[in-house]
């Protein structure tokens, strides 16, 4: 495809690597050819930089597609199935990242595929834990927004509002880990 068709959103690849458009600039100069600028995102790695090309250049479209998994269980790597084929595949810690600790058994999640491999897994933006256990929260720590340490149902260790207590459901932000709300 043409560089001038890259536009913010698209996803093509470079050297056999996906790069997502994070911003796309087209840029004409007087006397000269247009550029098309792009600030882009390594899908594999995160890193963001930037390219430029001649906007007749052309750039490789990507083989990238996202699919939903459900998540069974974790016997040192992640096993998720496919609802439709019921096939089960693994998918190392590596590629999931930090979202792991947020994952529970029977979730669905949303798995990007690069060239057939798993390259990102996705989980929702909020989702709902019980409180494992907290400490207590003491009468005339609310001057302020003062946080506590809670364990949720699933270990996890997020930051809570005094309030919350054991037993209390509240939404949490898997992307951050931040506490949002109670549930």
């Amino acid at each position: 495809m043409l560089a001038s068709d890259l536009k913010t959103g698209k996803i093509f690849q470079e050297n056999g690597t996906p790069l997502l458009v994070l911003k796309y600039e087209h840029i004409k100069v007087s006397r000269g050819s247009a550029q098309v600028k792009v600030r882009v995102r390594n899908l594999l790695t995160d890193q963001v930089f930037e390219r430029s090309f001649q906007s007749t250049g052309k750039v490789e479209p990507a083989d990238v597609y996202m699919k939903n998994v459900q998540y069974l269980y974790n016997d040192g790597s992640f096993v998720f199935m496919d609802p439709d084929t019921f096939e089960q595949f693994s998918i190392d810690q590596e590629v999931i990242g930090d979202s792991s600790r947020f994952l529970i058994e029977g979730q669905t999640c949303l798995v990007q595929y690069f060239n057939d491999k798993a390259i990102s897994v996705e989980l929702p933006a909020t989702m709902i834990f019980e409180v494992d256990y907290t400490e207590p929260g003491f009468k005339g720590n609310t001057v302020s927004n003062v946080l506590k340490d809670a364990t949720l149902t699933n270990g996890a260790v997020v930051k809570v509002p005094t309030f919350v207590k054991i037993g209390d459901k509240v939404k949490i932000d898997t992307r951050s880990g931040e506490y949002v709300s109670k549930a």
